[in-house]
């Protein structure tokens, strides 16, 4: 009995580590990431987003056979990756 929990203190500081880990660095970058793919997915025709290369635009054209839209800026009609637009600058926009 003892060596088993000689064995478990051990490794305890490891244990630690590894918790801390996950609820500080691993669960918010895999929570922002289930964000991210939401937004992609629920973006429609007449939004205004902002991409993360900083271009602002509003969508004009989705497509959902490659994942693409078609944003309208001042400049004319550029296609993006849905990836591409930025979740955090677009909901400030929106405020």
């Amino acid at each position: 009995m003892e060596n088993i929990l000689g064995t478990i203190g051990q490794f305890s500081p490891y244990i630690l580590m590894f918790v801390v880990l996950y609820f500080f660095f691993l669960r918010p970058q895999i929570k922002r990431q289930k964000q991210e793919a939401n937004f992609a997915k629920e973006i429609k025709k007449g939004d205004k987003v902002i991409t993360k290369s900083g271009i602002h635009g509003k969508i004009v054209e989705l497509n959902d056979t490659d994942n693409t839209c078609v944003i309208e800026t001042g400049a004319g009609k550029i296609k993006f990756e849905r990836s591409a637009l930025s979740l955090e600058l677009s909901t400030k926009l929106k405020k």
